[in-house]
């Protein structure tokens, strides 16, 4: 694969990802959407369907990695290094392509996050925070539980997708990135309660850098303080599940 080809199919890859995955918490968040409210099952599904688009699209130009963390991970595991930041500069370059479109589609929705006065029952209708569309926020914040959290979440994706290139049949029969998407599903269901499951870097920084220039009315905080949680956690736990599947396979 060319360096080309790489970037190319990254970029492409990871703002497919971020298209569904920010779409679907717009769509469950935003007043006026009418998904609104419906749930965690929903965002959990709606990012495993971006998963399974964006690499599924990505795949014939660059592998469809989508993700520093299981780039990384890749990379300690094959000790290949020459071509990671072509990855990782596609990947970021994906997520805030993605971020925007994500924006573009729910544009009426986010217009509309201003509070208003005069309601029916003569209070005033809060703005909805936006940072949870684009990026991770913790429900309790606390940086060592939080960081353990996103490395163990990482484990449990980088872990398997190594564990998956030594079953043939799934790479043959073109299966692999439909089992990844249902991991990913899985791992939000199981793990994503505390943190929200980045488990990505590129998934929360790139979005994160989009939500602080987005002409967004009442959208609050980008909230930078925590923002090396979502990066650094996923890339340790894209290292350790290298070293565990060097160790144990």
């Amino acid at each position: 694969m060319s360096n080309g080809d790489i970037f190319v199919g990254e970029v492409i890859g990871t703002a497919i990802l971020i298209l569904f995955g920010a779409g679907v918490c717009a769509a469950v968040t935003l007043r006026y959407s009418k998904a609104r409210a419906s749930g965690w099952v929903v965002i959990a599904f709606g990012w495993g369907f971006g998963v399974l688009a964006g690499a599924y699209t990505a795949a014939p130009l660059s592998g469809g990695q989508l993700n520093p963390a299981v780039t990384i991970g890749i990379a300690i595991d094959t000790g290949k290094w020459g071509k990671v930041w072509v990855y990782l500069l596609g990947q970021l370059v994906g997520a805030m392509l993605g971020a925007v479109l994500a924006y573009l589609v729910y544009l009426a929705q986010f217009q509309a996050n201003v509070r208003k006065e005069g309601t029916t029952e003569g209070t005033a209708d809060e703005p909805v925070p936006t940072l949870g569309i684009f990026s991770t926020i913790p429900e309790i914040r606390n940086p060592v539980a939080n960081l353990i959290t996103e490395i163990i979440a990482t484990i449990a994706l980088v872990l398997p997708i190594l564990a998956f290139g030594l079953t043939k049949g799934l790479g043959e029969s073109g299966t692999t990135v439909l089992i990844v998407s249902l991991l990913v599903v899985g791992i939000g269901l199981s793990l994503g309660g505390p943190t929200g499951y980045a488990i990505n870097p590129a998934r929360d920084l790139g979005p994160r850098i989009v939500h602080t220039f987005l002409p967004i009315p009442n959208k609050g905080t980008s909230d930078w303080g925590y923002a090396w949680i979502p990066v650094i956690g996923p890339l340790i736990g894209g290292a350790l599940a290298s070293a565990i599947y060097n160790a144990a396979f």
